[in-house]
């Protein structure tokens, strides 16, 4: 064989499809990864717009809807103010956050393990559950005090069932073939439950952390209703009060913007964790 006819060898079609293939799985990740970002931001985009020009196209008055840009040049007028009030809330967000979940956890491991003390104390925690937080919200600052205690205590509340009921779950739902090999080769009761059912658990673990994420933020901000002079949901009240709109709903858009936050903040972790289970953590 000469050298002009190796130089002239095609080459194989297998391989030029399984890159075009590739190349244009990549152009479709790449179209699918800034569709999920853009779309978000258009449509937010777009409802401001709306909001805006029905402000002016209307003449609503400021005190029943005002502006975006008004509540934008109140958001930087009032921002040191905004950011004061936005620590006393986050710590106790947080700190409910920590309490109720940690609680939960505890309370299902007991439930997996000791099933006379589910069938006695879960149908209490459903009741708790089931009774609204603006009831038992002044019954906490009453036993609590008007102190950081009753607002974390509320927060915690409000956590705590969710990841009860999903933790429970997912520290029971084992696959039977898993436990049964685990027995086989002699493992713990402490390497089954941290080898195999709290590993198990851990995706309806972090579903529950991801809603509690957002309703400490809304249990702290309600016990700041009941009694408090700082923090976001008093400085609601007092812009409620003082017919401040654009500080109203400057206040609510710092609350929202931390809520979302912390919510990113636990998706990361689930991300971080849950590499072994993608399908979860998209």
């Amino acid at each position: 064989m000469s050298a002009s006819t190796i130089e002239a060898a095609p080459v194989p079609e297998t391989f030029s499809n399984d890159d075009a293939a590739q190349a244009r799985f990549e152009a479709t990740r790449r179209y699918l990864a800034w569709r999920r970002r853009l779309l978000p931001v258009i449509a937010t985009v777009s409802i401001l717009v709306i909001w805006e020009v029905s402000v002016h196209l209307f003449d609503i008055k400021p005190y029943i809807a005002p502006a975006p840009t008004a509540v934008a040049v109140k958001f930087v007028e009032k921002f040191g103010l905004l950011m004061t009030n936005l620590g006393p809330t986050a710590i106790e967000a947080i700190s409910g956050f920590l309490l109720g979940n940690i609680a939960a956890v505890l309370i299902a491991t007991s439930f997996v393990y000791q099933r006379t003390v589910e069938e006695a104390f879960f149908p209490v925690a459903v009741m708790v559950h089931t009774i609204p937080v603006m009831a038992y919200a002044p019954i906490l600052v009453l036993l609590l005090g008007n102190g950081m205690s009753a607002k974390v205590a509320i927060a915690a509340m409000i956590c705590f069932f969710p990841t009860l009921v999903n933790m429970t779950r997912g520290l029971r739902n084992v696959n039977p073939q898993h436990m049964e090999l685990m027995r086989i080769l002699s493992a713990s009761p402490t390497e089954i439950f941290f080898k195999l059912r709290f590993k198990n658990s851990l995706p309806y673990l972090f579903s529950a952390l991801k809603i509690a994420a957002a309703t400490s933020v809304i249990g702290a901000i309600v016990g700041e209703w009941i009694g408090s002079t700082t923090g976001i949901g008093a400085l609601i009240i007092q812009a409620t009060y003082n017919f401040d709109s654009p500080l109203l709903y400057a206040t609510i858009v710092v609350g929202s913007c931390f809520s979302a936050f912390f919510f990113g903040i636990i998706s990361w972790a689930e991300r971080i964790s849950l590499k072994w289970n993608v399908a979860e953590t998209i």
